[in-house]
C-alpha cells in the first residue's frame, strides 16, 4: 500500500489508515477477540497507520491497538494518538461511558496546558506500551481552542524537539480553526473530521489552500460523514455528521450513489478515492471495528474509479469546481 510523507516530518503513513474510534466500543460493545481480528486483518492488508485517542473508549482502543502493534517490527508501523482530555479514573457505579459501551471506569477532564499535555502522553505511552509516538494530535480543541493553541501546541513542538513524537497537528472538525492553527504555529498535519468529503467541499474555502501554502499535510477522517456514505445505497435511517439525515441531504447521496452505479463502482469506494486526489491528502483515515468491516473497506478502497465519473459528477453539481479530480479528457488531474 502507498505510504505518503507528513508535512516536513520524517513520518509516512499509508494512504489507507485504521481508525481506532470503534475499537472502544463506540455505540456498540467490542470484545477483545472481535478488535484483535480486525487489527490483524488490518495489517495484513497492508495498513500501517493505526490511529487512536484516549477519548475511544477511555483507554480501550489505545490499549487494543497497543496490543497489535507491540508483536509488529516497529519500523514498520506508524502511530498516532491525541492530547486533551485527561482520563480521572472514577467508580463506574454500573454507569456506561456513552456514547461508548465500556464500564464508566474513568471521566475525561479537558486539558490542553502543558502540564496536561505531557500528563496525557505519559499515560497513553503507558496504556499503548510503547515508548514513542509517531503523530501527535490536539484532539477536539474547538471550543477550548485559544489555550490549546496558546500552550498545547509548544508543548506539542517540545516533545518533537525531544524525539518523544515524530510529527505534531491537530484533529478537528472546525476547518476554519484548523486554518488558524496551520497559519499560526508551526505544525506538521492536521486531521479533519467530514469537511473534504462527497457530501462536504468546505475545507477547500480556506484550510486546503492554507496546507498547500505552507507544506502541511492533511489526513481526511470521517470520509463516510458518520454513515451517510459508508453503503452503496444510503437507507432513510443513516446518520450524517452523527445526525439523522436531512431530506435534502439524503436525496443529494442517492444522487451521488445513482452516478456511481452508472459506473460500476459503489459510493463507499468513490468515497475513499476522493479525498486522495488534492495534493495536500497525505491519506485517509476509516474506522473499523471488525475483520469483515476491513475487508469490505480494503477492498472497495482498491477499485479503479473511472475517470468519467468525476465528470460525471461535475456536470450534475455534486463535485465542487475547485476539487481535483481525474477528467476523462486527460485521465489525470
Amino acid at each position: 500500500m502507498k505510504q505518503n510523507r507528513l508535512g516536513r516530518s520524517k513520518v509516512q503513513v499509508t494512504e489507507l489508515g485504521f481508525g481506532g474510534g470503534p475499537l472502544g466500543g463506540l455505540f456498540e460493545p467490542l470484545d477483545d477477540e472481535t478488535a484483535a481480528e480486525a487489527l490483524e486483518a488490518a495489517w495484513d492488508s497492508g495498513i500501517r497507520y493505526f490511529d487512536t485517542s484516549p477519548h475511544y473508549g477511555i483507554g480501550h482502543s489505545e490499549r487494543r491497538i497497543g496490543d497489535l502493534l507491540r508483536g509488529k517490527p516497529r519500523d514498520e508501523w506508524t502511530l498516532s494518538t491525541k492530547v486533551g482530555r485527561l482520563l480521572v479514573p472514577q467508580d463506574p457505579a454500573g454507569r456506561t461511558d456513552e456514547p461508548f459501551q465500556v464500564p464508566a471506569t474513568h471521566r475525561r477532564v479537558w486539558d490542553f496546558t502543558r502540564d496536561g499535555v505531557l500528563r496525557s502522553v505519559e499515560d497513553s505511552l503507558a496504556r499503548i506500551g510503547v515508548d514513542r509516538i509517531d503523530v501527535l494530535y490536539l484532539h477536539d480543541a474547538e471550543e477550548h481552542f485559544e489555550e490549546a493553541l496558546r500552550e498545547g501546541v509548544p508543548a506539542l513542538a517540545e516533545l518533537r524537539a525531544q524525539g518523544v513524537v515524530g510529527a505534531i497537528g491537530a484533529g478537528m472538525y472546525h476547518p476554519g480553526k484548523l486554518t488558524r492553527l496551520v497559519e499560526e504555529s508551526d505544525v506538521d498535519v492536521v486531521m479533519l473530521s467530514g469537511r473534504y468529503t462527497l457530501l462536504d467541499h468546505s475545507a477547500l474555502d480556506s484550510l486546503l489552500p492554507a496546507c498547500a501554502d505552507r507544506g502541511i499535510s492533511v489526513l481526511a477522517a470521517s470520509i463516510f460523514n458518520s454513515g451517510l456514505l459508508a453503503t452503496a445505497r444510503p437507507s432513510a435511517s443513516a446518520t450524517f455528521d452523527y445526525a439523522p439525515t436531512t431530506p435534502q441531504t439524503l436525496e443529494r447521496a442517492h444522487r451521488l450513489a445513482d452516478v456511481c452505479e452508472a459506473h460500476d463502482v459503489t459510493l463507499p469506494a468513490v468515497a475513499m478515492a476522493f479525498p486522495l486526489h488534492h495534493p495536500v491528502v497525505a491519506g485517509i483515515v476509516v474506522g473499523m471495528r471488525t475483520e469483515d468491516e476491513v475487508r469490505r473497506n480494503v477492498a472497495a478502497f482498491g477499485l479503479d474509479i473511472p475517470a468519467q465519473l468525476w465528470d460525471d459528477l461535475r456536470g450534475e453539481g455534486l463535485l465542487d469546481e475547485r476539487a481535483p479530480a481525474p477528467t476523462s479528457r486527460s485521465g489525470s488531474v
